[in-house]
């Protein structure tokens, strides 16, 4: 018999001191609804991250299946979602399901640090209503992306629990792959146990890498704990899955902290693992405080670049990083490379919709004064303006070729290069980080020619430019903005205080999480 399975998403992380996220937002990225969800999935370069496709594509190898598309909803990150929008997604979701009749599983495509202007666990309000509608034994398998926050329901509601193992993220689509691996064995009669064990550290982003050559990878060790372990005595053949969530900070949520979270066929498997897992994450909290480099410092690098002996560098504005709910149009690092006369430098995405609007107005070739953030409310997005000409322009789909967004459509809306004294600028109409180096070729640019490269990205501009710049070339930028590592400059209201890196005097006993 074909078995029936139900696919809906809701992905968008949600920075709580940024603007709310619309239905716009979602309509803008990733908003598909009944057989065009499908459709985009099979499309050889979907307007999706990779869950999805990869589930779907291991489904259709495994033999036939009848998917059952409800709804699939994604954003660029973003303040919290409107929750009127929001009730409607999850209106939508459960009439779509109890439309769909008997199902024999569930594949949620989730994200985990997910907010509403009203609720502090949107995925768990969706698991909930789920397992409502389809009922105790109807499997259902939930992916996260591991900034997920991991509350209580999030486990309770799910049969599995998958969660990313890379950061930068290269692996969606082998993770959805994994889910759809998993709800066979699922629907084929496994049973499964969960446990979580939460920790008092909510990692700052930057301490978070997982790739083996990151020079400091407290989280990237834990990741790696987890997967050798379950093929290891006792926990071989018992361990499912072994899923270690960093959590996001900037949601703000009464359940953030790294989170070990394990799925497998007996309790004690389950339990025993993650608690392994948290006392080895406990022994590494002090690795987990950032350390950047000042902007004084940064520009004196930059400046050095022109050496030829030295090598090029890439400059992270970590701080406004749309990638987390920041705006993308900070002046800070531009503004003092540009004061500073850094040569050989191009500097992208910034978000300026106004700004891209004017230079299409003008034609290539064209001279103005270029006024950044004329229509900017944002307390970091200060005005700036400097003498520039028009470079190249481009309509805003680009086809993403590394890292996060590979294989996939991204629309930088209607966008333009500017040559802003001696500095090419990328401007863009459409938010979205700098993760992959085609946002800058499809300009023309020649990125190994460029002795500085200037990203508003956190992380994963290091999976789409690690074929120009090494470990070494990075440099993290200390600037201001709604994503700053530095916890300290933020006024939290609902973290499980006392928690590392903000408070010096956090314990944690393992007996307290058993």
């Amino acid at each position: 018999m074909t078995a029936r399975i139900a696919l809906l998403g809701f992905s968008i992380e949600c920075n709580r001191f940024a603007p709310p996220a619309t239905e716009q937002d979602f309509a803008t990225r990733t908003l598909f609804r009944g057989a065009p969800l499908i459709a985009e999935a099979h499309a050889p370069s979907p307007r999706m991250l990779g869950e999805l496709p990869g589930f779907v594509a291991d489904m259709d190898t495994a033999g036939p299946w009848e998917p059952v598309p409800v709804l699939l909803a994604m954003a660029e990150p973003n303040g919290p979602v409107e929750h009127p929008f929001f009730q409607h997604i999850l209106k939508e979701c459960e009439d779509g399901l109890r439309a769909a009749g008997k199902l024999d599983g569930v594949y949620c495509v989730l994200h985990g640090a997910a907010l509403t202007t009203e609720d502090h666990d949107p995925e768990g309000t969706i698991l909930t209503m789920v397992r409502a509608v389809v009922g105790p034994d109807v499997p259902v398998v939930a992916s996260f992306d591991l900034h997920a926050n991991v509350s209580g329901t999030d486990v309770r509601t799910v049969d599995a629990f998958i969660g990313y193992r890379t950061n930068p993220h290269l692996d969606m689509r082998e993770r959805g792959a994994e889910s759809a691996q998993v709800l066979r064995r699922l629907m084929g009669g496994m049973k499964t146990h969960l446990a979580s064990v939460r920790l008092p550290i909510v990692p700052p982003t930057v301490t978070m890498l997982t790739g083996k050559d990151a020079p400091n990878r407290p989280y990237g060790e834990l990741i790696d704990l987890g997967q050798r372990r379950m093929a290891e005595p006792p926990y071989a053949g018992r361990v499912v899955n072994v899923s270690v969530m960093g959590g996001f900070a900037f949601a703000d949520t009464p359940f953030n902290g790294l989170t070990a979270v394990v799925t497998a066929t007996d309790a004690a498997a389950a339990r025993d693992l993650a608690m392994e897992i948290a006392r080895e994450g406990w022994a590494r909290r002090e690795q987990f405080h950032p350390r950047l480099t000042s902007l004084e410092e940064a520009v004196q690098l930059a400046r050095r670049t022109e050496d030829r002996t030295q090598p090029a560098l890439i400059f992270a504005d970590v701080a406004d990083n749309p990638g987390g709910g920041g705006r993308g149009n900070t002046m800070f690092i531009l503004e003092a490379f540009h004061a500073a006369a850094v040569k050989d430098a191009i500097v992208g995405v910034i978000h300026d919709p106004a700004l891209a609007a004017e230079a299409h107005r003008l034609g290539e070739g064209a001279a103005f004064d270029a006024r950044f953030n004329r229509e900017s409310a944002s307390e970091f997005s200060r005005p700036f303006h400097a003498a520039a000409t028009v470079r190249r322009l481009h309509p805003g789909p680009v086809q993403c070729r590394r890292g996060i967004f590979a294989g996939g459509t991204i629309d930088l809306g209607p966008s333009a290069a500017l040559d802003v004294g001696g500095i090419t600028v990328v401007v863009v109409s459409q938010r979205v980080q700098c993760a992959d180096p085609a946002f800058l070729e499809s300009f023309g640019l020649d990125i190994g020619k460029a002795r500085v490269v200037v990203v508003k990205s956190r992380g994963h501009f290091r999976g789409g430019f690690d074929e120009f710049f090494r470990h070494e070339q990075v440099i993290e930028v200390d600037a201001p903005g709604l994503t700053s590592p530095i916890l300290h400059h933020f006024n939290w209201q609902h973290l499980p205080r006392p928690v590392v890196p903000l408070d010096p005097q956090a314990t944690w006993a393992p007996e307290q999480y058993a």
